[in-house]
């Protein structure tokens, strides 16, 4: 066996474009490169402006290239008896074959492989199948990308480092994996050839995985294990120690164990405010912007309180690459570093895990709702096995159908077996839970913290001591925890999985299942299940009908110039409800009763068959078939509280879109105020909590965070302190802020012609100067939209590319790693680039922000809380909507800044900051930088001028 790697460059996508330079690499059935062929081929056509930029290629070089007949000759040979391998298989081997048609060869026939495809199994944790991206993540030299010979090398390098480890998997994974892939279709086949070849060597399993049930895992059992720390020793050692003492061995060992360690005077104070607020058990809201070290600041003290006074401390953050940011990379440090053994723990809501038991039943049923999709989830999860320690969702990058497949095997209460289950052992979950029972250090997340509070908290251990980081977003994750949501999926989905059609379905697995057993109920229980599909299609023509209805509500409402992408929203008051809404009542009542009648039914019939029947696989199926029907009387009560809406605190409204129709349909009851369940579950009971962030203050103050989260009790009783850190950057030496005086303003959410051409032109001039390394930051995708085809116009000619969100890609992390690769971009992202993006150094320069960030004030939320403020004789605008968008400006403009190298400049096109009473609340707010402002034309002699002087002090 051999392959033939092979990768062309062509004039473009379409079937009419040629091919203009061919890489070719030879790999023997040894995985070594035996042979390559380059050649560059001269087209009948002229290179497009945009693959030469693409690939550096242009007509000269191809001037003297031989024609493709030529060099298609030279190649043949190379090709015969070869598997071929591409990189996207599927547009090389098509060009190939409608080249080697058109010059009167035959076509190529053979096998095909694609390294897309192998590494989507065989990598199950890798976030992207960029040739470029992947050739950084595994250290292959790939200097010329988009160039056919180096990108052929580095496809070759690929498929070596894929075909080793596929061989290497254990003979059971691989068993597992050829069980997955038609032998006659070319994947199948490969891996079949693999597995017979490893069926012929010896079987010993040299990473020494662990076998359960015909899976080989990474991990063995838990055990209900003691902490390997015992806490009285660590308590003597730190009884008599201060903690300056404390701090000064921790330093100590910094200065041993990382490179260049420097003291912040930022991080110093932050280590003694959170050691004081546990230690006096108050309160302490400490806003600590980027460099500072934050999770150091709270982690390093927190651990010297609780371990020395046997207290645990839960850490809890917004985003999960937060959380995954503390495990991966602090909490590994502070074991080498703290001077005492200790033990931490990340713990996240159950659906993260992975249920082996479930797992286990839909591979060994194949239970494949979307063959082609599912099977390579099911080949990804089944290396994963042999990898992962957490079985953590997060760890495992999906496709498409991917999450839909996740949702039918993760872990969740009501179908677990709990010690019953033949998977406890081994059980992610339960891993987890115990780990954190047993860890000084819980590393969690928002969400967590109110699922445990909505679950009696039974699930977190028990804790008084907590910290949250990304404190800013508490009160966003409060409302959408402690109120519902209900979508168009959350009934359609469990009923797919009750039953998709005669073949697929879990009612169908059960009637097939009980085929093969003896017991006289068998026949009731068939004439059962028959007269549950009836009530089904009832539901999903009920659930429709409804959704219909409150889709044609919602978007009626919705203004004729609303971006089609964009939701419309409808508000719903008791007062005055739509005319739809008696029809909405009736339909729900159906509903109801339809969902209750059918639960019951399911209940007896399951209870019969658990009873009755000992079959592991029935009795397994019969669990999660009792979670289904759980969740739809969940959704059934949901549905009801919404339709009713009699909590006169709850705001209520439905969103749609015309993209997605019914399909878009989401319904939320949220209260319009969570300050006082914060006070009543967090502030009121624990002892101390420290939160913290980069953005809590606005002008200096924190009084709109200390309300906003309950804390104005304990504001004035004295058990709350609040702490503005000095930044570890010199913002007035690495940031330059401009405002445009003479710019036009603005109002509503889209702009006129007139706007967009002086924005576009601005934005344009000053990437020039930079040479892209732009960040455009918008506060609507309408607008964003607007600007992106006359920006790239303008920019064309200097060879700088436009990159903008939901255009090029709805994927932020995508979307950051190209403007990264090629500097001479400028990227337009709107609400999810304006924080949670970090692009340090070189990358980027310039930041522009379009306009002020202000919550549109008609969202039902904005809209519920404005109207509270108003019966408390307050002002909405100074109380609610500034706030919020200064914490939102504070947020984009900590963009640019990121280490203490970066330098950079602002652009702000929103003259309010410098027209406007309430301006100065922005301008104020921001970390000290130089803010000047000037007429359009001066901004880029400024920007110049400003740049060199940066440059000369850097050479100086």
């Amino acid at each position: 066996m051999k392959f033939a790697v092979l990768d062309l460059e062509t004039t473009g996508n379409q079937a009419d474009d040629e091919i203009i330079q061919v890489g070719l690499v030879i790999v023997d059935e040894f995985l070594n490169i035996t042979d390559t062929y380059s050649s560059f081929v001269k087209p009948t056509v002229e290179i497009p402006p945009f693959i030469t930029q693409l690939t550096g290629i242009h007509d000269e070089m191809v001037a003297e290239a031989p024609p493709v007949e030529e060099v298609l000759l030279a190649m043949i040979p190379h090709l015969a008896d070869a598997v071929l391998v591409a990189h996207n298989v599927g547009f090389d081997a098509g060009f190939l074959n409608q080249a080697l048609d058109k010059s009167g060869y035959m076509p190529f026939v053979g096998r095909r492989l694609d390294t897309i495809d192998l590494l989507k199994f065989l990598y199950p944790s890798l976030t992207t199948y960029q040739l470029s991206a992947v050739s950084e993540i595994f250290g292959i030299t790939h200097d010329r990308h988009h160039q056919a010979d180096s990108d052929a090398l580095a496809t070759a390098v690929l498929l070596q480092k894929c075909v080793a480890k596929l061989r290497d998997l254990p003979l059971l994974t691989l068993q597992r994996l050829a069980s997955f892939f038609n032998p006659n279709e070319d994947l199948g086949w490969f891996i079949h050839q693999t597995l017979s070849f490893k069926e012929k060597e010896s079987s010993l399993d040299e990473n020494m995985h662990s076998y359960f049930r015909q899976f080989a895992l990474q991990v063995e059992d838990w055990t209900e294990e003691e902490a390997p720390r015992q806490g009285l020793e660590a308590a003597v050692v730190l009884d008599g120690l201060e903690f300056s003492d404390y701090m000064e061995l921790v330093r100590q060992k910094f200065r041993e164990q990382v490179k260049n360690y420097e003291e912040r005077e930022a991080q110093n104070q932050m280590f003694q405010e959170v050691y004081d607020a546990l230690e006096t058990s108050s309160h302490l809201l400490i806003e600590a912007g980027t460099g500072t070290g934050k999770s150091l600041g709270y982690l390093i003290p927190s651990l010297f309180y609780g371990v020395r006074n046997d207290r645990k401390i839960v850490v809890s953050t917004h985003t999960i690459n937060l959380q995954e940011q503390i495990r991966e990379r602090d909490i590994p440090l502070l074991q080498k570093t703290m001077p005492f053994e200790f033990r931490a723990a990340v713990f996240k809501g159950r659906g993260n895990y992975l249920c082996l038991r479930k797992f286990e039943g839909k591979v060994n049923l194949q239970d494949f709702i979307a063959p082609n999709e599912d099977r390579i989830t099911a080949a990804q999860m089944i290396v994963w096995l042999g990898e992962t320690e957490h079985g953590d969702q997060e760890e495992l990058h999906f496709g498409n159908k991917g999450a839909d497949f996740w949702e039918t095997v993760s872990s969740d209460a009501d179908s677990c077996l709990n010690r019953a289950c033949p998977w406890f052992k081994r059980c992610f979950y339960h891993r987890a839970k115990q780990e954190a029972n047993l860890a000084d250090v819980i590393i969690t997340n928002h969400s967590m913290l109110f699922t445990d509070i909505r679950a009696d908290h039974r699930l977190l251990p028990a804790y008084e001591h907590l910290v949250v980081d990304e404190a800013h977003h508490l009160e966003e994750v409060a409302s959408k925890h402690l109120g519902l949501q209900v979508s168009y999926f959350s009934l359609q989905h469990p009923l797919l999985r009750l039953y998709k059609d005669a073949k697929n379905g879990m009612l169908t697995t059960l009637q097939a299942k009980l085929q093969n057993e003896d017991d006289e109920y068998i026949e009731a229980w068939h004439e059962t299940i028959d007269s549950i599909q009836p009530y089904l299609t009832e539901i999903k023509e009920g659930w429709d009908r409804l959704m219909e209805l409150l889709y044609a509500s919602c978007t009626s409402t919705a203004p004729a110039d609303s971006v089609e992408n964009m939701p419309a929203v409808l508000r719903l008051k008791p007062e005055s409800l739509p005319e739809i809404w008696q029809e909405a009542e009736m339909l729900e009542t159906n509903l109801h009763t339809q969902i209750s009648r059918m639960a019951k039914t399911m209940d007896k019939l399951l209870s019969e068959i658990k009873d009755r029947l000992d079959d592991h696989s029935i009795q397994a199926l019969v669990t999660d078939l009792n979670g289904i029907v759980k969740d739809l009387n969940r959704l059934k009560d949901d549905l009801r509280t919404f339709i009713k809406m009699e909590d006169q605190s709850t705001v209520y409204w439905i969103e749609a879109s015309a993209q997605f129709k019914t399909k878009s349909v989401h319904l939320f009851a949220v209260p319009a105020d969570v300050s006082g369940q914060l006070k009543k579950y967090f502030f009121d009971t624990k002892k101390s909590i420290t939160l913290t962030s980069a953005t809590l203050s606005v002008q200096k103050s924190f009084s709109y965070a200390s309300e906003q989260l309950g804390l104005w009790e304990h504001e004035k009783s004295g058990r709350l302190k609040t702490v503005q850190l000095p930044s570890p950057f010199n913002y007035r030496e690495q940031a330059l802020v401009i405002v445009p005086r003479d710019f036009p303003g603005l109002k509503g959410q889209s702009a006129d012609p007139h706007f967009i051409t002086r924005l576009t032109e601005s934005l344009a001039e000053a990437a020039v100067e930079t040479g892209g390394r732009m960040l455009v930051l918008f506060t609507s995708y309408k607008m964003l939209r607007q600007a992106y085809d006359p920006l790239k116009e303008l920019l064309a000619p200097f060879s700088i590319q436009v990159l903008g969100q939901g255009i090029d890609s709805g994927n932020r992390s995508k979307l950051t790693r190209r403007f990264q690769q090629n500097q001479a971009s400028v990227l337009l992202g709107t609400s999810s680039f304006w924080e949670g993006v970090d692009i340090p150094g070189d990358a980027l320069t310039a930041l522009a922000i379009v306009r002020l960030p202000f919550q549109p004030p008609n969202h039902p939320l904005v809209e519920a809380k404005a109207e509270m403020l108003v019966e408390q004789k307050q002002n909405p605008f100074m109380k609610l909507s500034i706030p919020q968008a200064v914490i939102r400006f504070k947020q984009g403009f900590g963009r640019l800044v990121r280490s203490a190298r970066d330098k950079g400049i602002v652009l702000i096109y929103d003259t309010r900051v410098i027209e406007t009473r309430y301006g100065k609340f922005f301008l104020y707010s921001l970390p000290g930088p130089k803010i000047e402002s000037m007429h359009v034309d001066k901004i880029v002699p400024r920007m110049r001028e400003w740049l060199a002087t940066e440059q000369k002090e850097e050479e100086g």
